[in-house]
């Protein structure tokens, strides 16, 4: 079971990683899009609309980073993160459901939580 966990860690530092990404990529699409236009009122509403829905991604992709590092050092606390993030993470269909199940089955088993302290 300690091979889950190490596992589970890594999966949600990944998981976290693509959402930052994805972040940063939204960001730059929208308000690059609005630097095209060259006009200002453009660039400032697409300029805020890329910062607010990019913000949003990061609001949900720094706890499963926070989550996925604790679990790699075994904290308790960790465990409670990722397991309320993983049953978040199971309406994201299909990869999240998948993750999500897997991370209930490693992180309710009787022998992962004896791993933290």
């Amino acid at each position: 079971m300690e091979q889950h966990v190490t596992i589970l860690g890594v999966l949600n530092i990944a998981w976290a990683a693509v959402e930052i990404m994805i972040a940063l990529l939204i960001f730059v699409a929208v308000a690059g899009g609005g630097m095209l236009s060259g006009d200002i009122e453009v660039m400032t509403v697409t300029t805020t609309v890329g910062f607010i829905i990019s913000f949003v991604c990061l609001v949900f992709a720094v706890p499963g980073l926070i989550g996925g590092i604790a679990l790699l050092k075994r904290r308790e606390w960790g465990r409670i993160l990722t397991l309320v993030i993983g049953f978040l993470r199971m309406l994201i269909i299909p990869l999240g459901t998948i993750l999500g199940i897997y991370t209930i089955w490693v992180l309710l088993n009787d022998d992962a939580k004896k791993l933290f302290v």
